[in-house]
C-alpha cells in the first residue's frame, strides 16, 4: 500500500534504517536476526530536538530503536564465533548520506537474549570516523559516506554467551543546533569460541544515560572545516585480560572500513 511504501522508502533527506546482519561476508535475511522497530516511519532518526515521533536519546528507544523489544521473541539468534567479521546493511537500497561516525557495541544478556531489554552495560567494540581529512568534512571525509553497510571484527576475546550487537550511525549535520541524529539497531547473537562465559567485559555505558546533548560528540559543528572528532560511547573493549583500544576517531582495528 501507499502507506506501507511511505513507511519504508528512504526519504529525500537521506534517512535510513538497518535490517540485515552480516556474518563473514554473508548477508542474512531482512530482520532475521535484527530486531524490528515499530516506528510508523522506520527511517526516522532519534533526536533530542524536532523528533518526528517523540523518540529521543533519553528513552529506551536509543538502545535498539523504537519498540524493538516487542520483536525480540520472534527474532532469531545468530551463532557467531568470536573473532568473526560481522556487520550490518541498510534496508531498501539506502546509503549513509549524512556525515558522522559509526559505533558498534555489545550488551551481554544474563540469560536468553530474546528476553533481554538491554538495560545492562553497553561495551564499545568498534568505531569508525574520518578516513580522509583532505575531503569535504560535511560529506566524503567520513568513512561511512554513501556506504550501504559496515563490517567490523567481533573481538576474539569476547566471552561466550548471548548478546545484543548494536550498530549506530550518528548524523552530525545538525549537531551544531542540538540536532544530532541517531540511527541504531540491534542484532541478537550467541558468541562461541571466545573467552570463558562470565568473564568481565570492562567499562561500558548505560543506554539511555550514556549520551547527553551537551557532550562534545553531539554539540559539535562540522561546518567550518575539519577538526578532530571526539568519539562518544566510553572506552573501547580491551579484552578480558587487558589490551588497548583506539581513541582517535578511526577504526578500532587494522581492518579497513567497508
Amino acid at each position: 500500500t501507499a502507506v506501507l511504501a511511505a513507511a519504508i522508502v528512504p526519504s529525500a533527506y537521506g534517512h535510513y534504517f538497518w535490517n540485515r546482519l552480516i556474518v563473514d561476508g554473508v548477508e542474512t535475511r531482512d530482520n532475521e536476526f535484527v530486531r524490528r522497530t515499530t516506528r510508523p516511519t522506520a527511517y526516522n532518526p532519534i533526536k533530542w530536538k524536532n523528533s518526528r515521533d517523540n523518540s529521543t536519546p533519553d528513552l529506551d528507544d536509543i538502545r535498539c530503536n523504537q519498540g524493538a523489544f516487542s520483536s525480540a521473541g520472534s527474532t532469531g539468534v545468530k551463532e557467531v564465533k568470536a573473532g568473526s567479521q560481522v556487520g550490518f546493511k541498510l534496508a531498501v537500497g539506502a546509503t549513509m548520506q549524512h556525515p558522522g561516525p559509526i559505533i558498534a557495541y555489545v550488551s551481554r544478556a544474563p540469560g536468553s537474549v530474546k528476553e533481554y531489554r538491554g538495560d545492562d552495560d553497553w561495551i564499545k567494540i568498534y568505531e569508525q570516523g574520518v578516513c580522509d581529512t583532505t575531503k569535504d568534512f560535511t560529506k566524503e571525509a567520513w568513512c561511512s559516506w554513501d556506504k550501504d553497510r559496515v563490517n567490523f571484527p567481533l573481538p576474539k576475546e569476547l566471552p561466550d554467551g548471548e548478546y545484543l550487537l548494536r550498530i549506530e550511525h550518528i548524523g552530525l549535520h545538525g549537531a551544531h543546533d542540538g540536532q544530532a541524529e541517531f540511527y541504531p539497531a540491534c542484532a541478537q547473537i550467541k558468541v562461541t569460541g571466545g573467552s570463558p562465559a562470565g568473564g568481565s567485559l570492562g567499562e561500558g555505558i548505560k543506554l539511555p544515560g550514556g549520551y547527553k546533548p551537551t557532550d562534545p560528540s553531539f554539540a559539535f559543528s562540522l561546518w567550518n572545516g575539519y577538526k578532530p572528532y571526539p568519539m562518544p560511547g566510553g572506552p573501547m573493549f580491551k579484552g578480558v585480560t587487558g589490551g588497548s583500544g583506539n581513541a582517535n576517531g578511526g577504526s578500532s582495528s587494522s581492518a579497513a572500513p567497508t
